[in-house]
C-alpha cells in the first residue's frame, strides 16, 4: 500500500487546535471536506460518531484511528491530525493520543478500509515511526515515516 494515494498534503495538520475527542473528530471531518472528499459532511460525522459508539477507535499507544464507511464520502481518503500536547481519545491503555488518523472511504468499497486500518496499525507499531510523525514539519517527513 502506498500512503501518497490516500493521504495528501492538504489533509495533513501538523498542530490540531482541538483538545476533545469531539473537537478533533470535527476538526479532522472539517479538513476532509474542504479537500472535497465529502458530498455531506454531517452524514459522515454522524457515521464515525456511530462507530464511535460501537468501540473506541483509540488504540493506544498515543494512536486514535477515527473511521467510518458511508456514502457521503466521495473517494476513499485518509487524513492525519497531530497533537503534541495529547488528547483524551478514551484509548484502549488509557493514555492520551497524539496521532489521529481518519479514515473516509465510500459505502460500495471493498476492504478499503480494512486494508488501511491494518496497514497502518502494523506501522505504528514501531516506536520509530510514531516518533518520526510526532516530529514531522512537512508532509514528506510524514510519508518518509512510512518508508520501509
Amino acid at each position: 500500500m502506498n500512503i501518497q494515494d490516500l493521504l495528501s498534503a492538504s489533509r495533513v495538520k501538523f498542530s490540531l487546535e482541538s483538545n476533545t475527542k469531539m473537537g478533533v473528530i470535527n476538526e479532522l471531518i472539517d479538513v476532509l471536506d474542504a479537500d472535497g472528499k465529502l458530498s455531506d459532511k454531517e452524514q459522515y460525522k454522524a457515521a464515525v460518531l456511530q462507530r464511535e459508539k460501537e468501540f473506541s477507535t483509540g488504540i493506544g499507544m498515543g494512536i486514535a484511528i477515527p473511521h467510518a464507511k458511508d456514502a457521503s464520502v466521495k473517494e476513499a481518503a485518509l487524513t492525519l491530525g497531530i497533537s503534541a500536547k495529547g488528547i483524551d481519545y478514551e484509548a484502549l491503555d488509557g493514555t492520551a493520543a497524539h496521532l489521529f488518523f481518519l479514515i473516509a472511504v465510500p459505502a460500495d468499497s471493498n476492504d478499503v478500509h480494512l486494508k488501511l486500518l491494518s496497514y497502518i496499525s502494523r506501522k505504528l507499531m514501531h516506536q520509530e515511526v510514531r516518533d518520526s510523525l510526532l516530529s514531522a514539519k512537512t508532509y514528506d517527513d510524514v510519508l518518509a515515516a512510512f518508508k520501509d
